[in-house]
């Protein structure tokens, strides 16, 4: 991402997911305004619980890295409920590596190499993990569900209590698995509403797993801040 002028004064409003993502500068400039806060270097964003006005600087440019749900502790060696909801400088967490790491990007000349030297670095901190089976399985069984699962579902397919569940939860993904499905409801209301745009919300409400559609509406307003007429209309949100 590059911004060569000057950035909407409005910004963009980021929705929350149960991702994490790297923002990794490879210019001298402070990467972006986020909630009124300036970033100068390269910054890790974990799952935020309310919606994040985003503005990048003039003449900033980054790489994101986006990683799947459960997935970024690898790389962290830290339990992840302990960044959740905020944006932290990288150098925090990797002392000893962002000021080389964004010195090799700063001396690349496009994004492939770019891709290449972070891709690298990425892999040498994997080597360090050893994963987390457990937390993989309950991820892939609820993802490759044709229904969304409930927090006993997938305590039972797994074989452990839902409170050792919640606990790898926290510590993995760094929501509890209350959480972490709820949000997954709304984000699936949200690209069931991108495919099918001509269903009424009581339609796309109960095709993503709500009981009705007054408990779609709360979660719309509470993630994004308006109703989901505002969010399907408006044009400076990012989902």
């Amino acid at each position: 991402m590059e911004c060569e002028g000057d950035a909407d004064n409005q910004g963009i409003l980021v929705l929350p997911d149960a991702c994490v993502e790297l923002f990794i500068n490879y210019t001298s400039t402070p990467i972006a305004i986020i909630d009124r806060k300036v970033f100068n270097s390269s910054i890790v964003n974990s799952r935020m619980s309310k919606p994040n006005n985003v503005k990048m600087r003039k003449g900033s440019g980054c790489i994101a890295v986006c990683f799947y749900p459960g997935m970024a502790y690898k790389f962290f060696h830290l339990p992840m409920h302990t960044i959740t909801d905020q944006t932290v400088e990288l150098s925090e967490l990797w002392k000893h590596h962002m000021n080389e790491l964004e010195d090799q990007l700063l001396n690349q000349i496009n994004n492939e190499d770019r891709a290449t030297v972070i891709q690298e670095f990425l892999l040498k901190e994997l080597e360090k993990c050893e994963g987390d089976n457990h937390i993989d399985l309950s991820l892939i069984l609820n993802v490759a569900s044709t229904q969304l699962l409930s927090v006993k579902q997938v305590s039972e397919a797994m074989g452990i209590t839902q409170r050792h569940l919640s606990r790898k939860f926290q510590e993995i993904i760094g929501l509890s698995p209350k959480e972490y499905f709820r949000v997954n409801r709304f984000l699936y209301s949200l690209h069931y509403y991108k495919q099918y745009p001509s269903n009424q919300l009581t339609r796309v409400a109960h095709e993503s797993g709500y009981y009705d559609q007054s408990h779609f509406i709360r979660d719309c307003k509470e993630f994004s801040g308006v109703s989901p007429k505002e969010l399907f209309s408006s044009s400076h949100i990012l989902y």
